[in-house]
């Protein structure tokens, strides 16, 4: 088996979606998955900058990279770990602008929590989103434990993680993948490489220049592909759950990435990054990256880009009227799915 870490660079051509099995319809819904989480994200902003909620914690830049790998799952078959900035990944399993909002307003309805987490803090146990937790990269731990149990009940499922480079400094990191390696899971463990742990370079974390060099050590492949470019990461992505299918254990993709925001909205960029960096990257833009490509293959139109924006702005506007009305969690029910005697 080989564990050395491959580089997948973009492949040319009009029609390479449908060279890696991709319908017209396919690819046209990652790109409006895409567009949607980039409205969302921006929507929310807009909320925060007005003080009508406290916090942000965005997906922009990264889109490509959630979306790319989520298309080469099973969703409803499948499980996602996310961290606190794959709405994309998300979406793509079947949350809704919705569910965004109710949870970045932190109401009774809140899919995720019921308005007791930050934003972020994705799950729904229906679509096999695993509910994650504040702590960096446990939810890598929580991956490595559905996979085992899908291996105990003889299950096809694969299960991926997601995480920040950031969250590969972690010892959780380490243990999740060691684990995961011995005993051959089908997990996938998905870096999104930003280049910054909030304000620390990768280059103050490590002092090796891809996160993916590190499968070796524990006995599976590690790939580094251009998070910017959705196709790529969709292409690294399905060789690994293929190869999660069929028993032959984790991978290791490291999809090199940028946010365009800050940390969060609590934190100032320009404290620790250069304005004419954050410009270079826009011009990468994964969105307008794959739009070209649509447009380029036929299959983007200018009656069907209309369409897809007219769609994705009804649905935050809707879902952003809805959860402004929606109620607040009661005192009532604070202590309910706390205590057992309080579920129901």
């Amino acid at each position: 088996m080989a564990t050395r870490t491959q580089e997948v660079t973009a492949r040319g051509g009009q029609s390479r979606h449908r060279a890696l099995g991709l319908t017209d319809q396919a690819a046209l819904r990652m790109y409006e998955v895409m567009r949607l989480a980039r409205a969302i994200d921006e929507r929310m902003w807009l909320i925060n900058r007005a003080g009508r909620a406290p916090f942000v914690i965005s997906c922009q830049g990264q889109e490509g990279a959630q979306v790319g790998t989520a298309a080469a799952l099973k969703p409803g078959h499948d499980w996602v770990a996310p961290y606190y900035r794959d709405a994309g990944v998300i979406l793509y399993f079947g949350m809704t602008a919705r569910d965004q909002m109710l949870s970045f307003m932190a109401k009774r309805e809140d899919p995720n929590s019921a308005g007791r987490q930050m934003p972020g803090h994705y799950g729904k146990r229906q679509l096999k989103i695993l509910t994650g937790g504040s702590p960096v990269a446990t939810q890598l731990l929580h991956a490595a434990g559905i996979a085992l149990a899908s291996k105990m009940r003889k299950e096809d499922a694969v299960t991926a993680a997601y995480f920040g480079e950031g969250g590969a400094s972690q010892g959780d990191c380490h243990e999740a993948m060691n684990f995961a390696g011995i005993h051959k899971l089908a997990v996938l463990f998905i870096c999104e490489n930003n280049g910054y742990a909030i304000s620390v370079p990768q280059s103050r974390q490590m002092a090796i220049q891809n996160v993916a060099d590190r499968a070796a050590g524990y006995g599976f492949p590690g790939v580094v592909v251009d998070g910017n470019d959705v196709l790529a990461c969709y292409e690294v992505a399905r060789h690994a759950v293929d190869r999660a299918r069929r028993g032959e254990g984790p991978t290791l993709i490291e999809a090199k990435t940028y946010r365009f925001t800050p940390h969060s909205s609590d934190d100032d960029d320009r404290r620790y990054r250069e304005a004419e960096e954050v410009a270079l990257w826009r011009q990468k833009d994964p969105i307008q990256r794959y739009a070209a490509y649509l447009r380029e293959a036929g299959v983007l139109t200018d009656e069907v880009e209309r369409e897809v924006t007219e769609r994705v702005t009804k649905e935050v506007d809707e879902a952003t009227d809805y959860a402004e009305q929606a109620p607040d969690p009661s005192p009532d029910d604070l202590l309910k799915y706390v205590y057992k005697g309080e579920v129901g």
